[in-house]
C-alpha cells in the first residue's frame, strides 16, 4: 500500500476508508479485541500434518478482496491465511491442509481494531509468524483519532492453535523515530531473530524505505537501525515514492528481500535486494539492489499492480510459491485505497541458472474463477 505520511483531511479519509466497498468484502464472523475465535472444523478429518502432497493447479484469485497476502505453512500440515480487509478495521485468519483451500475456507476474525485510541484505524497488512512456542501477529495500525499516525503493532497467542487462546496485545515497536512505519516481517538467519519494515526517515525526501534490525524478543529491537534501501529509481517514486511491504526467501546460500515500490495503482511492482549468506546482513553494504523491477503489472494477462508479496511452498515440500496480490483491471476511479479489489493469487516461483529467483509475469485468472 502507498501511503502519505502526512496528509490532510484525515476525517473524511478514514469515513471513506471504513466504508470502502463493503459488498465487495466477505462477511465478518462477530470477535470481541483480543480474542481468537473458534477454529474451523473443515479440515479436521484431512491428512496427517507433514504428509507430502502433490501440488494441484491453483485456482486465482485464490481469496478475493483480501490484498497484502500473507501465507505460512506450518509444521502442522497447515497454511495459515491471513490479509489486509478493505475495511480495514480488523485481523481474519483461514486455515487449510491445500492452498486451493485457502480460497473457501471459512474465515474467523481474531481480532478487532478499538473503538477509541490506539490501535483504531487503518488495519493494515497482518503477518502471522511461529516464533518461540507462540503464534506473533504483525500489523500496522493508528490511533483513531490520528489516523494517519501509523506504527508497526505486535499480537501475541500462546496456544498451539491460533484459531483459539487470547490473543495478547505486546504493544508497538519502537523503531528509531517515532514516524509513519509499518509492513513489519521477521525472519531468522543463523541463530539471530531481525525485523525488517518500512519506514519515513526523518530528513529524507520520500514516503518510506526498507529498514532492518535485529530482535531482543519477537516485539523489541535491539543494535542499530539500518537503512537497507530507499526509493531512488524512477519505477520506485511513481504516485509516491515508496519501498514497503519486505519479506524474505533464503536460497541457494543467499537472501533474497522482496518488496513493493510506487502508488498502489497499476505502478505497483515488486523490486529486490540481495545478500550473501555468509554476509553481515546489518551492513548495508551486503545488500545489491536489482536495478529494474522484477514483478510487474502486464497487459496480456490483465493483471495490474502486483506486490506485497510474501512466499510458501506447494503441497509437496519443495515448490516455491509467490504470493502477491493484483488487479484485475487498470483504471481506477478516485484513490486506489478506495478500491477493495486487490484479490490474494499464488504461483509457482522459477529459479535461474545462475540461483536467482525467476518471477516471470503475473498468470492470468484462471478459466475455473470466473469473471
Amino acid at each position: 500500500m502507498s501511503r502519505d505520511p502526512v496528509l490532510p483531511d484525515s476525517p473524511r479519509r478514514r469515513l471513506l476508508l471504513k466504508g470502502a466497498a463493503a459488498a465487495g468484502a466477505l462477511a465478518a464472523v462477530p470477535a470481541l479485541p483480543g480474542v481468537a475465535q473458534a477454529a474451523p472444523t473443515a479440515d479436521t478429518a484431512a491428512e496427517a500434518p507433514g504428509k507430502s502432497l502433490k501440488p494441484a493447479p491453483v485456482v486465482n484469485p485464490l481469496v478475493r478482496n483480501r490484498a497484502d497476502p500473507h501465507i505460512n505453512r506450518h509444521t502442522d500440515g497447515f497454511y495459515y491465511f491471513t490479509a489486509t480487509a478493505p475495511e480495514y478495521d480488523r485481523i481474519i485468519l483461514r486455515r487449510s491442509r491445500t492452498l486451493n483451500g485457502l480460497g473457501t475456507a471459512d474465515e474467523s476474525v481474531i481480532w478487532r481494531a478499538h473503538a477509541t485510541g490506539p490501535m483504531g484505524a487503518h488495519i493494515w497488512a497482518p503477518e502471522l509468524h511461529r516464533i518461540g512456542g507462540k503464534w506473533y501477529i504483525y500489523f500496522a495500525s493508528a490511533p483513531a483519532e490520528d489516523v494517519w499516525a501509523i506504527r508497526i503493532w505486535v499480537l501475541e497467542n500462546a496456544h498451539p492453535n491460533p484459531f483459539r487462546g487470547t490473543w495478547v496485545e505486546r504493544g508497538q515497536i519502537k523503531t528509531a523515530w517515532e514516524t509513519f512505519s509499518l509492513d513489519a516481517t521477521t525472519f531468522s538467519h543463523r541463530g539471530k531473530r531481525y525485523l525488517v519494515w518500512a519506514q519515513h526517515e526523518p530528513g529524507l525526501d520520500n514516503n518510506t524505505g526498507i529498514f532492518l534490525s535485529e530482535m531482543a524478543n519477537p516485539w523489541t529491537l535491539k543494535g542499530p537501525q539500518v537503512r537497507l534501501s530507499t526509493p531512488e529509481y524512477d519505477w520506485e517514486c511513481i504516485g509516491f515514492k515508496v519501498n514497503e511491504g519486505p519479506y524474505i526467501l533464503k536460497r541457494n546460500g543467499r537472501l533474497f528481500m522482496t518488496y513493493s515500490a510506487s502508488a498502489t495503482d497499476f505502478h505497483y511492482c515488486v523490486g529486490l535486494l540481495t545478500a550473501d549468506a555468509d554476509s553481515h546482513l546489518l551492513d548495508p553494504v551486503s545488500w545489491t539492489k536489482s536495478p529494474t523491477p522484477v514483478f510487474t503489472s502486464n497487459d496480456t494477462t490483465k493483471q495490474y499492480g502486483p506486490g506485497h508479496n510474501c512466499f510458501t511452498v506447494a503441497e509437496d515440500g519443495r515448490t516455491d510459491v509467490l504470493v502477491y496480490h493484483a488487479r484485475q483491471y487498470k483504471e481506477i476511479n478516485g484513490d486506489p485505497l478506495n478500491d477493495p479489489n486487490r484479490h490474494t493469487r499464488v504461483q509457482k516461483l522459477g529459479w535461474k541458472p545462475d540461483g536467482t529467483p525467476d518471477f516471470g509475469i503475473p498468470v492470468a485468472d484462471s478459466a475455473t474463477a470466473g469473471a
